[in-house]
């Protein structure tokens, strides 16, 4: 890969890193390189590798976001991977820089999500709705920048552009996205959602695993962690 990737953990199972906002997390109709593809590459190099690399991606982020990615480095470590995905046995937390002020400083939302696959956008019911399914996150308050607030986000379920889609609803997009109501792109073209942190017991060792992810080096993130705790 062009660029040497940001590792955050790895052992021979899993392999966790910093994933920059712009990068394509696996293939899609844009025929750009995906992550998935250049790592394979990278680890192919840098072990001196014969033969093919096996490399299974855990989970998704949106192209504009940054943060923690997880790739399972073998098959058995893929699958309990998965289930631990599905039995919500994984804790993520996102940082998100959104227009304004919430109304409240911590708040639950449950709301409905229904994607429409033509525009790959997501609509918000407060009631259930037919072909849209029960969403679930928990944000507060850091802080306020000028015209900004930093707030963290702790997924309940993981739903396609859940967390833009919840936090434009209540009237607060996150900066940069423009697709949910931002009133201006970001220069670089990210929006300002970046995975955090995450916590999960490891696949294989059954040790406890908490990994945190810098955030994108540009000013207003790097104000941002005045507010980190």
């Amino acid at each position: 890969m062009k660029t040497k990737p940001e590792i955050l953990f790895e052992d021979n199972h899993l392999l966790i890193i910093n994933k920059k906002a712009g990068e394509l997390a696996q293939g899609d109709a844009t025929g750009d390189i995906p992550l998935i593809d250049s790592l394979k590459e990278f680890i192919k190099i840098r072990d001196q590798k014969p033969g093919n690399v096996f490399l299974g991606l855990v989970h998704r982020l949106d192209r504009p976001t940054s943060g923690i990615l997880v790739f399972a480095k073998t098959g058995k470590a893929l699958s309990r991977m998965n289930d631990l995905f599905k039995t919500r046995d994984v804790k993520k937390a996102y940082w998100a820089i959104v227009e304004g002020k919430p109304e409240k400083d911590f708040e639950r939302l449950e709301q409905y999500l229904r994607k429409n696959q033509k525009n790959n956008k997501v609509t918000v019911f407060t009631k259930p709705t037919p072909e849209a399914k029960l969403a679930i996150l928990e944000y507060k308050l850091l802080g306020n920048l000028d015209n900004y607030s930093l707030l963290e986000v702790d997924l309940f379920t993981g739903r396609s552009h859940q967390i833009r889609s919840q936090l434009s609803f209540i009237g607060n997009p996150i900066k940069g996205d423009l697709k949910y109501g931002a009133k201006r792109s970001n220069p670089n073209g990210s929006i300002s959602l970046h995975a955090r942190k995450i916590n999960f017991i490891h696949p294989v060792k059954k040790e406890e695993i908490t990994i945190i992810a810098p955030p994108p080096v540009d000013k207003i993130w790097q104000d941002c962690l005045k507010f980190a705790q």
